[in-house]
């Protein structure tokens, strides 16, 4: 864990820093966004607690709320990569990390390239449930945004509806200006 020092504006003047692996359901409770920050170390992800419950916007920034399994039990969950203005983009990009155990499990999407390591029927293995039970796996980020729109409130399935090319991964993750 590191220290971060904020300007004296804030009333708190020190604020721990940690590695995003490393946040539990107990950090999500009292902070449910978390944004990343600057570090110089390679391969290290640290993030701060944000200072509102809700946001404008959910860019550069984790939410750690629970989510719904296909059975109906709840797990806790980080979610990042959203773009609220975008539901296309949400849909394909959404990343998940569900809490299994006492570790993180980092579900890779369809396009990722360690899918068969990291994906919906790995995480159903991980979970010790028929993959049936575990997706769609329903999410609702709209308590956390100002304004937000209705489709912060969707579902990840172990397949999407609408399969991408890999032409159109790239277009959508990198559109034209």
């Amino acid at each position: 864990m590191r220290t971060v020092k904020r300007p004296k504006s804030d009333a708190i003047s020190r604020v721990r820093s940690r590695l995003v692996t490393k946040l539990r359901p107990d950090d999500l409770k009292v902070h449910p966004i978390w944004r990343f920050v600057a570090d110089d170390e390679p391969n290290e992800t640290y993030v701060l607690p944000a200072r509102a419950r809700r946001v404008t916007r959910l860019t550069g920034k984790i939410v750690g709320t629970e989510v719904t399994l296909a059975d109906g039990s709840r797990r806790w969950a980080l979610l990042s990569n959203v773009d609220s203005d975008n539901p296309k983009s949400l849909e394909h990009f959404i990343t998940l990390s569900l809490f299994v155990g006492r570790r993180w499990f980092h579900l890779a999407r369809y396009h990722d390239i360690d899918a068969t390591r990291r994906g919906p029927r790995m995480l159903s293995v991980a979970l010790r449930r028929p993959i049936g039970k575990v997706f769609p796996i329903s999410y609702d980020l709209r308590p956390y945004v100002r304004n937000a729109p209705p489709w912060l409130k969707g579902a990840i399935h172990s397949s999407p509806r609408h399969r991408l090319t890999r032409a159109q991964i790239i277009s959508l993750a990198v559109p034209e200006p």
